[in-house]
């Protein structure tokens, strides 16, 4: 424990806080370590009309300056009400997120009177721990209501996906020990500093978890010192490794181990006009890239894309290409790629849109949408698997889908068409939901509303002159109170 209490106190923490010469005791190094609790609302993409599940949920936060709690984003998300909790006070305090980044999984709360914690030792960040280097995580895990500490060994530096988002991948650290529901959010600690938040755990394999490393930490609270937070950049391009030496052959490489091939580049995204399908990318930022997609950054091997995460929206990155033989250099300016985000990442804090009209319920695919409703059809999984890749979102803002048929004598028979992709409304090609919104509630040429979905034999026709009746009667039957939700 002699270590953990030797807490280095941070240059920059505002407020009257504990000074880095005094000789903090345990009580005050736990103090800093808070017990978080949330009541939360998850929407139900089944019923995006209704309020959502209740649930709640507890993890740990940590105190990084004045009236700043450091915690993972998946402890707040779709939070109501947050409560936080100081060890041995039965105390709780009212606290709001300031900021929430899903992407990284990391979130930064205030609570609202912060005088009784003015005197809490305030945790300073340090480097990325060293293989095989012991490290011990706080927090408050499931088990028991006080505070646990528990010891491992780094046993891996890696770049891997987190599970928050399901889409977004970063640095992460992974050790020999256990990281269980209410160890999220806590500080891993090395000789008294952080070197990273707890936040994930492996199922398969005991005594394993992931913390995230202060690199990404550090790119978190510097991008919010602008006042708002602006997701991650990227490179938007596919690419596979040039291990295999007939496939460098073909490709006119030599057997020197270094480059990978670009397979796509995502439209509109950052190297769209610069590097094209077949590129064989050799170097980013003046750093040479192996046939496995490493380079070498900070003395450590990591693969290339850690360059581009700890950039922002508008920065550039170098780079060297071979192009049919001839090498080439670019400047590229790195911008978002919030079209991935739209579709395919899990979508947290924000209500269902949705489109009832005569009990056909339309709503724009997502990752949320398609965990909800299992779609089979053929076409569906297509255009949610190339929507971003082939840049589908440049003629469809969203891909809407007829999610759910209730029941009515003005939609009888046709439970053939639930779980199809809208493609046209009354002659027009659909663009997104409100786009369809519109095209519904236009008076129709023939007095029929006519709707064609992608792969049916043959299309939806609905009498215009009984649709509002028909309305009311369906949100009446099933509790719906506004027949549409475009958005906050």
């Amino acid at each position: 424990m002699n270590t953990l209490v030797r807490l280095i106190i941070t240059a920059f923490a505002a407020g009257s806080i504990a000074s880095a010469g005094e000789d903090l005791s345990p009580s005050d190094f736990y103090q800093s370590v808070l017990r978080i609790q949330t009541a939360s609302q998850v929407p139900d993409y089944s019923t995006p009309w209704s309020a959502g599940n209740f649930g709640g949920g507890n993890g740990t936060g940590f105190i990084i300056g004045h009236n700043r709690i450091l915690t993972n984003a998946h402890v707040v998300s779709n939070a109501q009400f947050i409560l936080i909790t100081v060890h041995g006070s039965p105390r709780q305090y009212p606290a709001q997120i300031e900021y929430i980044a899903h992407d990284c999984d990391l979130a930064l709360l205030s609570i609202e009177d912060f005088s009784d914690f003015e005197d809490f030792p305030v945790f300073e960040f340090g480097d990325i721990p060293r293989l095989e280097s012991e490290v011990s995580a706080v927090g408050y895990p499931i088990g028991g209501e006080r505070i646990s500490v528990t010891r491992g060994v780094v046993s891996r530096i890696d770049f891997q996906p987190y599970s928050h988002t399901r889409i977004d991948s970063h640095l992460v650290i992974q050790i020999d020990a256990a990281i269980n529901p209410g160890n999220s959010g806590g500080p891993v600690l090395q000789d008294g500093k952080v070197v990273g938040v707890a936040f994930q755990g492996l199922r398969q394999a005991d005594n394993t978890g992931y913390i995230i490393p202060t690199p990404v930490v550090r790119r978190f609270l510097t991008d919010i010192e602008t006042g708002s937070y602006d997701h991650y950049v990227d490179l938007a391009i596919s690419d596979f490794d040039l291990t295999n030496p007939a496939m460098r052959r073909a490709l006119d490489l030599p057997d020197d181990g270094m480059g990978i091939l670009v397979t796509n580049v995502v439209p509109t995204g950052s190297c769209d006009g610069y590097l094209e399908p077949g590129d064989i990318l050799m170097s980013i930022d003046g750093l040479d890239i192996d046939s496995v997609g490493m380079v070498e950054l900070d003395g450590e091997k990591v693969i290339y894309q850690e360059v581009v995460e700890r950039k922002f929206a508008g920065d550039v990155v170098e780079l060297r290409f071979i192009r049919d033989g001839e090498l080439h250099e670019a400047s590229v300016e790195l911008v978002p790629l919030e079209w991935a985000r739209r579709m395919q990442a899990i979508q947290y804090g924000e209500r269902p849109r949705y489109v009832v009209f005569a009990g056909l319920v339309f709503q724009p695919l997502n990752t949320n949408l398609f965990a909800a409703a299992k779609f089979s059809d053929v076409t569906v999984r297509r255009l949610y698997t190339d929507y971003v890749r082939r840049g589908l979102f440049q003629e469809k803002r969203d891909v809407v889908v007829l999610s759910r048929i209730l029941s009515d004598s003005i939609n009888s028979h046709l439970g053939e068409f639930e779980g199809r992709v809208v493609e046209r409304i009354n002659g027009e090609k659909v663009t997104d939901l409100p786009h369809a919104l519109e095209l519904l509630e236009r008076e129709p040429d023939e007095g029929f509303h006519i709707i064609e979905l992608y792969g049916a034999s043959r299309p939806v026709v609905l009498p215009a002159e009984k649709i509002e009746a028909a309305n009311e009667r369906i949100s009446r039957n099933y509790g719906i109170s506004r027949l549409h939700h475009l958005g906050d």
